[in-house]
């Protein structure tokens, strides 16, 4: 099964099952982006809208961008005015001509190989001084065999996963023009002694 099909099977209890990694990745881009207005925004990974919602009340524009149909049918029911996509962001990045001043990733790319493609077509989307949100499961969680997963009736679907090092991120990110702004690590419950489960990263565009 691949990524897409993972998701669309996944898409009828995504928002509903028990998920710390989901519920704790939107905190952390609610908090990390709480203080931007009236942006064009280009959100990455929109899913069912978990975050296209609280997006769409700070943005001038947005358009949510996901791989799975079913994911994206979701969404549009929670905002059918919103500019939903379906598009495979490891191609062109072709689905619009518009030029975005924030690009959001959420839960994104943990199922991406090829960073250095993805920061390259990013920073072609954006305006100079445009900004980068990267929240993803914390690669400590990764290397210890934490992915994403979900439960059916015929077991346990485990999706495909790539392990990123926070180095791969800053580094591929600065080959494109990139400079980093903050990074943060966020903990289930604030449990700092333990591995923590989210990594945020906000990056310019020089």
């Amino acid at each position: 099964m691949n990524t897409q099909q993972a998701y669309d099977q996944w898409s009828d209890q995504y928002d509903t099952n028990i998920n710390r990694t989901r519920d704790l990745e939107a905190i952390s881009l609610r908090t990390s982006l709480a203080n931007i207005t009236a942006m064009d925004i280009l959100e990455i990974g929109c899913g069912t809208g978990k975050n296209s919602e609280w997006l769409v009340t700070k943005a001038k524009t947005l358009v949510a961008v996901d791989l799975s149909t079913e994911m994206l049918a979701k969404a549009k029911a929670k905002l059918p005015t919103t500019d939903f996509i379906q598009a495979d962001i490891t191609g062109p990045w072709n689905f619009t001509n518009r030029i975005f001043d924030l690009v959001t990733f959420s839960l994104v790319l943990e199922h991406i190989q090829n960073l250095d493609f993805i920061f390259s077509e990013t920073a072609r989307k954006l305006r100079p001084g445009g900004q980068v949100y990267i929240g993803e499961l914390h690669p400590f969680k990764q290397y210890g065999g934490t992915k994403a997963r979900f439960e059916t009736e015929n077991g346990t679907t485990v999706v495909d996963c790539y392990t990123h090092h926070i180095s791969d991120f800053i580094n591929n990110a600065k080959v494109h023009g990139f400079v980093l702004n903050d990074l943060q690590e966020w903990w289930d419950a604030d449990e700092k002694q333990t591995v923590p489960r989210i990594l945020t990263l906000m990056m310019m565009k020089k």
